[in-house]
């Protein structure tokens, strides 16, 4: 690319690519493209954005392509990668100047550096740092601070390599830089310091975004740029300022107003202290001990006493906490069970922390955590009443203790409690004792402390375990406590309720539930929508207690089912509709059939929720799980709901559908659950399956419950689905077994195995083409036991139960291997018999003696040679299925099942579905079920003797090892 000619034309399509007319941008785009792997290309962006005087949308363009640029073609290994000579130029012309005006356009240059410094620097671009230092020091405003935030961009990029040469090179140079870096910082802090005093708010400003900028440096090159960094003075030193100087910035808040320019700034830099303590101390525990003390001083101060009275706002509190909770939670700070086994640094901080933590300081911390961070504040009240949805569901799960106070103040609470139970236990029970009795709904200041305490008891449920008798204290205050219907009185009631949730799988006596559950009924119907929310929430953790027991429920059933019902259609947002449904399963699951009177309602309900809910995947996944827990209460009566059920599984399982991406996983759990209930496929479920072609072409992590599909499907209409699909489906296994794992591999294989046992006759022929593989590996001596396992599964189903097919395939084999069928045969037999050990299923085993015996009996001469190890097969396959009764001393094949048989359901043990019943009638004419092992062998034995007279069967008997002979006779001897 010519740059003179170039620049013009280059220049011209950027513009176009800006216009907001597609029919103008499209082809820009496209010619842009087409340019990105040209020879010059990038010379001529970095020409376009460094020129001032040109259209700053095109400029950022030209940025954003050059950047784009870097991670495609700037490696050398990369296809159309840029020339030595091109990125020797560009790396010269990126750090000419450091004067761009546009902060946007400054950051995304900054940004593109950083990365070119990453694939080049130090190697390749030894003078970038050396050039960004000296840029550092320029007196003019403009270049200083655009070098530094280079500077720093380029720091965060290099501090994040993880491979050990990397890091080795990133901590070189934080040892040449450090030093000057801790002076840029202090020098630009004391600067704002000055300025902010002395009322020069613009210049105050500049100044603070430099002090923001170098602090950054300093917090990646503190955190990762040294193994062990306590030993090094300039570190221990800046750790040491960052102290000082929070108090500094604290103070300053304190005395500039709120609207003062410098306000937000100030408090990000406050932040970002606290980021540069929480961070080293995650990354050096150890290196970290000797700040300990200070630190906790620090926070705790702060957070709980006065001296952060004015001063401190939330997320600087939210990060004082969070430094207490990981100091106290450090496994590097607890020392061992064996406190001499711990080592010195670990006894030290443990030492540190023990003097710190004193009895009065503990009780200070408990205090102020649940009487004042527990305490609702005005602005939740007024959620409560304007936004009661949003108020019921927050967010306080997962990491969101890092981010909001009320988690975070819980959060450490828990911790504390854990760590200094024999300290704080006393402290919260006398806190217990203080809130007795019941309190006036007019007190409202009364009535949010002891919600607080309340709230404290629970959170610390299982560290009270043995210090408080909550069945008494359930009925002596709690049940009151619920009972009190006043508006204001709602606090506790949903406190309460929450709290008695909170204990329920601790300590609560089985005796008193039906009392709960009343409660919990009254509570339903709460004039109070957060009350009735936090209420179902209880209800979920009761059922789904492993105390629970469904007979103490059952009376109130149907109107706890009506009562959440109401809930669900009351609720309005997707989140407390999807939290509804949660407890509307969970009650199905634990009741199961018990259900089936009261589900009338939902089910006409869930359809229209399900239309309601097309933009909200997660509250159809939802829908969907509900579903399934219905199916599995509904059995066999669920295809009632097939008209609504049977488009929301086509829906969800169509890959060619994009909600598929929310909805597939529970989409197929239902799919399954479906065919297992249902008393027969329909032909709207039998059309679902053009579905599964796509999803087995995905191989994803479904593959498993596809093939459960699959195999449901079978079960249930086998020769109308094979009919249909077997061929596709025949060729989608082809095209998996080319490609997967050996568990894959034997998940295939038992879908074909499951064909064959359900349809004997015809099913080797619809699959006829995987049998020649099965057949082939066997000979070839599959090396992996299961899939070897699984070949003579379905060897033995082929041989036993279709020698038409059987034969056929012998003589195409022959002609594959240019040898004669019978000797295919010997081959097969013995590798069978040689790899028999790779079989533990008995019933495979049973099996695999079953089709060994049916060659007999024969005057085949290759047959006879393997007589001795079709005999061994069948004996060890008699030991394995044979018990003997002590009192006839005679024996019975255990694997024998008769239609008399009716397996016992035990108590808590789901009922057959209709997927177990089919099973059980497919086994019932099983040869693996039907047919007496014991008589078959002496059957087959005694028409080999009939064939080859006694003489000649006598000699074959010879064969076989005189032991083996012995323990047939035992086995036969009432024969």
């Amino acid at each position: 690319m010519d740059l003179n000619s170039a620049s013009g034309v280059v220049l011209q399509v950027l513009t176009q690519a800006s216009s907001q007319d597609s029919a103008v941008l499209k082809p820009a785009e496209e010619q842009l493209k087409q340019w990105e792997t040209q020879p010059g290309f990038y010379t001529v962006l970095l020409n376009i954005f460094t020129n001032h005087s040109l259209d700053v949308n095109v400029r950022w363009l030209a940025v954003l392509y050059f950047k784009n640029g870097i991670d495609r073609y700037w490696r050398r290994v990369a296809p159309h990668a840029l020339s030595e000579e091109e990125k020797a130029t560009l790396r010269a012309g990126l750090i000419t100047n450091f004067n761009e005006p546009v902060n946007q356009i400054a950051t995304q240059i900054a940004v593109l550096i950083a990365k070119v410094a990453r694939l080049d620097c130090p190697k390749q671009w030894p003078e970038l740092i050396p050039t960004l230092i000296e840029s550092v020091k320029i007196q003019d405003d403009l270049r200083q601070h655009r070098a530094l935030l280079t500077f720093y961009h380029v720091t965060k990029t290099l501090s994040s390599k993880r491979l050990a040469a990397d890091r080795k090179l990133f901590q070189d140079l934080a040892s040449e830089i450090y030093s000057f870096t801790c002076s840029l910082w202090n020098h630009h802090t004391d600067t704002f310091l000055q300025q902010i005093c002395s009322g020069g708010e613009t210049a105050a400003i500049n100044s603070l975004e430099r002090t923001l900028l170098s602090l950054k440096v300093l917090r990646k090159l503190t955190v990762h740029g040294f193994l062990e960094p306590h030993q090094n003075a300039d570190v221990t030193g800046f750790l040491l300022a960052v102290f000082v100087r929070l108090k500094q910035f604290l103070d300053c808040s304190r005395n500039i107003g709120a609207e003062n320019v410098c306000r937000e700034r100030l408090e990000k830099i406050i932040i970002l202290f606290t980021k540069v303590l929480l961070d080293f101390l995650d990354q050096h525990p150890i290196s970290f001990i000797p700040l300990i003390q200070r630190s906790l001083e620090f926070a705790v101060s702060y957070v709980f006493t006065e001296a952060g009275d004015g001063i401190v706002f939330e997320r600087f509190i939210v990060q004082c906490m969070s430094l207490i909770k990981m100091i106290v939670k450090e496994d590097s700070y607890i020392p061992s069970k064996n406190f001499e086994d711990s080592k010195p640094e670990t006894i030290n901080a443990h030492q540190i922390k023990l003097s710190f933590f004193t009895h009065q300081t503990l009780t200070e911390i408990c205090r102020r955590l649940v009487t004042h961070y527990f305490i609702l504040s005005d602005e939740e009240l007024a959620m409560w009443e304007e936004d009661p949805e949003g108020f019921a569901v927050e967010e306080t799960g997962g990491d969101s203790w890092k981010y909001s106070l009320r988690p975070c103040s819980e959060v450490l609470f828990i911790d504390i409690f854990h760590e200094y139970s024999e300290t704080l236990t006393p402290v919260l029970l006398n806190m217990v004792d203080t809130i007795k009795g019941p309190t006036c709904v007019e007190d409202l200041n009364t009535l949010r402390i002891k919600e607080t305490v309340y709230n404290a008891v629970g959170l610390a449920a299982y560290e009270l375990f043995d210090c408080i008798d909550f069945d008494e204290w359930f009925q002596s205050q709690l049940l009151g406590e619920l009972q009190v219907a006043h508006d204001r009185y709602k606090l506790l009631r949903r406190r309460v309720i929450w709290l008695i949730g909170q204990w329920i799988s601790v300590k609560f006596k089985a005796d008193l539930r039906p009392l709960l559950y009343e409660a919990i009924l009254s509570l339903l119907q709460d004039p109070d929508l957060v009350v009735r929310i936090e209420t179902a929430t209880t209800l979920k953790l009761t059922v789904d207690d492993f105390e629970f027991r469904t007979e103490q429920f059952l009376p109130y059933l149907e109107t706890t089912f009506s009562l959440l019902f109401q809930l669900l259609q009351q609720v309005t947002e997707c989140d407390s509709k999807m939290q509804v449904l949660h407890v509307l399963s969970c009650v199905i699951e634990r009741v199961n059939m018990q259900i089936r009177p009261f589900v009338g309602c939902l089910v006409q309900y869930l359809p229209l929720l399900w239309k309601q809910s097309e933009e909200h995947n997660m509250l159809r996944c939802a829908i969907l799980s509900t579903l399934v827990h219905l199916i599995k209460g509904l059995g066999g009566s669920s295809e009632n709901l097939y008209p609504f059920l049977l488009p929301v599984i086509q829906l969800s399982t169509d890959v060619s559908q994009p909600p598929h991406v929310y909805l597939l996983e529970d989409g197929l759990e239902l799919w399954l659950v479906t065919l297992e209930n249902c008393s027969s496929v329909t032909p709207e479920l039998l059309r679902i399956f053009h579905n599964m072609a796509a999803l087995l072409e995905l191989s994803s992590e479904n593959l498993l419950i596809c093939f459960k599909i699959i195999n449901a499907y079978i079960f249930s209409s086998s020769s109308e689905f094979l009919q249909i699909y077997a061929a596709n489906l025949c060729q989608a296994f082809l095209e998996l077994l080319r490609d997967i794992t050996n568990e894959g591999q034997v998940q295939v294989l038992k879908v074909v195995e499951n064909v064959l046992k359900v349809n004997p006759a015809v099913g080797p022929q619809m699959f006829q083409a995987l049998l020649p593989p099965v057949f082939r590996g066997i000979i070839e001596g599959e090396k992996y036991p299961v899939v070897m396992s699984t070949y003579l599964g379905i060897l033995g189903r082929v041989l036993l139960q279709n020698q038409c097919c059987f034969s056929s395939l012998l003589y195409q084999l022959s002609q594959e291997y240019n040898c004669e069928p019978d000797q295919i045969l010997g081959n097969l037999i013995e590798m069978w018999v040689d790899r028999m050990d790779n079989i533990t299923q008995p019933e495979r085993r049973k099996l695999s003696a079953l089709a060994l015996l049916s060659l007999l009996p024969s005057a085949n001469s290759i047959i006879q040679d393997k007589f001795c190890g079709i005999i061994n097969v069948c004996v060890e396959s008699l030991h394995d299925v044979m018990t003997e009764d002590p009192e006839t001393s005679t024996y019975k094949d255990c694997m024998l099942m008769s239609h008399l048989e009716d397996p016992q359901v035990i108590e808590d043990e789901e009922p057959p579905t209709e997927q177990d019943k089919r099973k059980k009638m497919l086994a019932l004419k099983d040869p693996v079920h039907a047919v007496s092992l014991q008589q078959f062998v002496y059957e087959k034995l005694k028409a080999q003797q009939e064939l080859l007279g006694e003489e000649g069967f006598r000699s074959l008997m010879e064969t076989v090892d005189t032991e083996i002979v012995t323990q047939l006779q035992e086995f036969l001897k009432g024969f």
